[in-house]
């Protein structure tokens, strides 16, 4: 009912810049949070950033000062700025979106992935 679209990712080198995109849509009836996550090879899958709806976001230690994420609320999508990637920073970034649909039940979603590799 709810579908996650990411897009953004790719090859960059250390130092570099990447945008990441993801876009919410079905039948939504209102999001609380959107954010991202990651995974990297033989690694769980953790918390890049999240931003609330109408609140602050919160990051990772490993990404503050490089990442920046922010959200349209008008169009359901949420983006995360990286900068100064570093190789740590290779890994499948997922979006994530949980909020409450138009028949009133909660939903928790995750787009299908987007990968992120930077190497020299």
């Amino acid at each position: 009912q709810v579908q996650l679209v990411e897009s953004g990712g790719g090859l960059v080198q250390p130092g570099g810049s990447l945008r990441l995109s993801c876009a919410a849509s079905g039948s939504i009836f209102s999001i609380n949070a959107m954010g991202w996550y990651r995974q990297a090879p033989r690694k769980q899958r953790e918390l890049v950033a999240v931003i609330p709806s109408g609140g602050t976001a919160n990051y990772a230690d490993s990404v503050k000062g490089r990442f920046t994420i922010s959200r349209d609320n008008a169009e359901n999508t949420v983006y995360l700025q990286m900068n100064s990637l570093k190789p740590e920073d290779t890994a499948v970034y997922y979006c994530n979106a949980v909020g409450v649909t138009t028949a009133r039940s909660r939903f928790n979603t995750w787009g299908q992935g987007t990968q992120v590799t930077v190497s020299s």
